[in-house]
């Protein structure tokens, strides 16, 4: 696509949204749709300007299960506080903890005792039977504001799902043991069947531009598996997930929390188009080494304090903060939830905009 050369009329403010923490974010004059400039840099790696998330419209419905049980419902109408927590869409019971503002599994009662009872014990949902053309028509508007629609799986959908089904410690064990892991292969294989499915049924009755997958693989310090297993286990079934939403036109992301730098060429072999570190990862390291390969989102680490600096020490914060993240062929985005509260100042962000529009310009 042909791009016009930055014009200071784009700095316009035209509308506002709330961000995920209910602060009002303005919305530029852009020459794009913000949802064509999130697939350009996560789909095509080849973006228009840095994207600081207030381009992204975060979708959860509650037509899936596991969105109400975790106590995390994004769509059209409000989901009410009492129905946070029950069965996901397998039948683990999950209690909403207000002070965490999520869910745990209800201790005490695991659903399987070994990973060999799950032939026998889960029984995998009849995803048909879901009203999706009710949720639909509910979320015609919501997905209708001009931002990249991203539906999220949130309830964990390989090692999570193992933790929810067996709790941590043997999920862990069933990872390294030689007598489980052709089971722990065969259950993962089969949820991978079932969240391709989902993927279908997401795509027919929703108007969306990517998914963004959750699976916690690490711990502050360090990842809680294997590379060995991660490639073994995971990659493969990853691989073949994110090759179908491809297939279906769409990008994928991943959300996996901890310090688990030493994954993201597992992330970036399963073909993921981009992935969101917490602040303990060295993002510019990331960035620098596998950023051709997946979008990352980028932490500043040595931030500016808001309340202190001025208009001007806060442009230069972001020219420095992309200088650093503007290489040639590779890709990043401005990490707003991990990044220091408080950076995405107007001053912050309009000129964080404004230097990469000049920069992305060709």
């Amino acid at each position: 696509m042909s791009r016009p050369e930055f014009n200071e009329k784009e700095l316009n403010i035209v509308s506002e949204f709330p961000d995920f923490f209910g602060n009002m974010i303005p919305v530029y004059n852009y020459p794009i749709s913000m949802r064509e400039a999130v697939v350009a840099t996560y789909r095509d790696k080849d973006p228009w300007w840095i994207l600081t998330d207030v381009e992204t419209n975060t979708f959860t419905p509650s037509v899936i299960p596991d969105n109400g049980a975790r106590g995390f419902v994004f769509e059209g109408q409000p989901y009410p506080r009492e129905k946070f927590g029950g069965k996901d869409m397998f039948g683990v019971e999950w209690v909403y903890i207000d002070v965490a503002g999520g869910s745990m599994v209800k201790p005490g009662n695991p659903f399987l005792n070994e990973i060999s009872e799950w032939h026998d014990k889960i029984v995998f949902p009849d995803i048909d039977s879901w009203d999706w053309e009710g949720s639909s028509q509910m979320n015609k508007e919501y997905l209708s504001n001009g931002k990249a629609n991203v539906l999220t799986f949130l309830n964990g959908c390989w090692f999570e799902r193992l933790i929810s089904f067996l709790d941590f410690e043997e999920a862990a064990v069933a990872l390294v043991d030689d007598e489980q892991i052709d089971d722990v292969k065969e259950l993962v294989h089969k949820l991978t069947d079932l969240y391709i499915r989902l993927v279908d049924k997401c795509v027919e009755y929703y108007d969306l531009d990517g998914f963004e997958i959750h699976d916690d693989w690490g711990s502050q310090r360090s990842p809680f598996f294997s590379a060995d297993a991660a490639r073994e286990i995971f990659l493969p079934e990853m691989k073949r997930f994110v090759d179908h939403v491809h297939s279906k036109g769409k990008f994928c992301n991943l959300h996996s929390c901890g310090h688990i730098e030493d994954r993201c060429d597992v992330f970036a072999d399963a073909g993921f188009d981009g992935w969101f570190p917490m602040p303990m990862n060295d993002t510019l390291k990331l960035y620098e080494t596998y950023g051709d390969r997946i979008t990352i989102g980028a932490i500043e680490t040595d931030p500016y304090d808001p309340a202190t600096a001025s208009e001007e020490e806060q442009r230069a914060a972001a020219r420095r903060f992309f200088e650093k993240f503007s290489k040639e062929g590779k890709v990043a985005v401005f990490s707003a939830f991990y990044n220091k509260p408080g950076m995405l100042t107007p001053a912050f962000r309009e000129e964080l905009y404004k230097a990469s529009r000049i920069r992305y310009t060709h």
